[in-house]
């Protein structure tokens, strides 16, 4: 049995799932960040089976997402992905104080997994967070620089108009350089990493994910446990049971 609480965390609105008898305890915590236009709840299941293997799972919404909705168009809410993605990685860190300050959370033991937009938070965060022990990314993408431009490109394509010149486009490019992780693969300090991603994916690239991890492979020799790349041959964007299971296994294995 588990309780699944609506609160606020550093004012973000969460849900916090916890066995009931642990609930003021200090916990290993797991952060499950979701994808573009998904809410907290569409991924209760990681937090359900996370709180059964005794860990405090907290699921918050992005920016713009979920009880965040502010009613923005399509247009707006792309053209706002890298501020949702930044700010959610600025609030990952405010609820962990949040959590460690009442003594819910072990600050030794902080594990942090996302779907999509959460897979990229999640590179994002073990780019500027040593204190996360472990992460579990799911059809993101480490490499910030690369995914920015196919995404613009993508928006020509779709003749979505960009309300920014090129110089204040390369700067907000440049913004994003601190949370590249592809740029700076050394910033992992050899913490466990597990990495799905489907190679039929047709909205955030196989390839920047695959060429990441032969990219990190050697920084890992002698700890190979520690890093896990699973490619399903068939699936596209969307998660699969067996990378459901395997995140739940990879926090019981290293947080």
């Amino acid at each position: 049995m588990v309780i699944i609480e609506q609160e606020q965390l550093a004012g973000v609105p969460v849900l916090h799932v916890v066995k009931p008898e642990k609930r003021d305890e200090r916990l290993p915590l797991i952060f499950f960040i979701h994808g573009f236009t998904s809410a907290k709840e569409h991924n209760l299941h990681f937090g359900y089976l996370l709180a059964e293997a005794g860990y405090r799972a907290v699921l918050p919404d992005a920016l713009f997402h979920g009880e965040r909705d502010e009613g923005l168009s399509e247009r707006k809410l792309q053209l706002s992905f890298w501020d949702i993605v930044v700010r959610t990685i600025t609030e990952i860190e405010e609820m962990k104080n949040d959590l460690v300050s009442r003594g819910l959370a072990d600050r030794e033991r902080i594990g942090l997994a996302g779907t999509s937009m959460g897979g990229i938070v999640t590179f994002g965060a073990l780019a500027v967070y040593p204190w996360v022990r472990a992460a579990v990314a799911l059809m993101g993408c480490p490499n910030y620089s690369a995914f920015f431009d196919e995404m613009i490109e993508e928006g020509k394509r779709r003749q979505i108009d960009i309300p920014l010149p090129p110089t204040l486009l390369a700067l907000e490019k440049e913004k994003l350089a601190r949370y590249d992780l592809s740029k700076q693969p050394e910033k992992l300090d050899g913490r466990p990493l597990f990495i799905w991603h489907g190679k039929a994916d047709q909205v955030v690239p196989y390839a920047y994910t695959y060429e990441f991890y032969k990219q990190i492979k050697p920084l890992y020799e002698g700890n190979e446990d520690r890093l896990q790349f699973i490619a399903d041959p068939h699936a596209g964007h969307k998660v699969t049971r067996e990378a459901f299971l395997e995140t739940v296994r990879w926090f019981r294995e290293h947080v």
